[in-house]
């Protein structure tokens, strides 16, 4: 008999290749940004019914704030947008949300959005989801280490007992599994800060579709790849 295909517990992606779609169809860059906002939700699904437990996907990264200041102005009015249709999309489908992330920069409407979603759905049971924005891996560790340095300081922590678990501990994605699989659309071949400490032994898929073009398919694909890797750790 064939051997069961096994789904990874926790998927990260990389959202790559928003602008490329839509110049490849002489749209707008927003417009593709849009359409990608909207295959998220059905990813979320089709990654559920598969059978994973855990999504995380890379939104805005910090370096995200270089970009021409429409793109951005019209990005965070996506966000806004998708924050409180998320709310719905949430109790729909018992999914938890989390935004991870310094939200500091964010405006304060969109902390407000944020805070009512991850309330709204801290107690459901299907998939958790989870959003990076404003989000950057070695600001991450930074925010993690200056939270770690605060305790130690005020003898709630001592240096012996920061071990690796302490330190996944303070970061972000503190309750959460490391991602078994990564997987990058439209074809760039690095982490771009993303997860760094997370990521140490995932898996690694790039594919050339842009993000609005992933399916169910191509998910599919990644998951089978995952699947021919000869996961070792330790030597083992």
């Amino acid at each position: 008999m064939p051997e069961e295909r096994k789904v990874p517990r926790h998927i990260a992606i990389i959202l790559d290749g928003n602008g490329r779609w839509a110049k490849a169809k002489g749209l707008p860059r927003n417009a593709g940004h849009v359409q990608g906002a909207k295959n998220v939700e059905t990813i979320c699904e089709t990654a559920y019914k598969m059978g994973v437990q855990y999504l995380t996907v890379y939104a805005f990264s910090t370096e995200n704030w270089s970009r021409p200041q429409d793109e951005v102005d019209a990005l965070m009015k996506l966000l806004r947008n998708y924050m409180k249709t998320c709310v719905k999309t949430a109790e729909k489908n018992n999914m938890c949300v989390k935004i991870i992330g310094d939200r500091t920069r964010l405006d304060q409407d969109i902390q407000d959005s944020i805070a009512v979603l991850e309330e709204a759905s801290k107690d459901n049971t299907g998939l958790h989801f989870t959003v990076a924005i404003n989000y950057g891996g070695r600001d991450e560790i930074r925010r993690a280490a200056q939270r770690i340095a605060a305790d130690a300081a005020e003898g709630r922590l001592k240096a012996e007992d920061i071990t690796e678990a302490v330190v996944a501990g303070y970061l972000d994605t503190g309750d959460a599994p490391d991602p078994d699989l990564m997987i990058r659309t439209c074809g760039e071949l690095r982490i771009s800060n993303f997860l760094l400490w997370q990521l140490a032994y995932s898996e690694l898929y790039v594919t050339e579709v842009p993000w609005p073009d992933f399916d169910k398919k191509e998910l599919e694909k990644a998951i089978d790849a995952y699947n021919h890797r000869v996961r070792r750790f330790g030597g083992l």
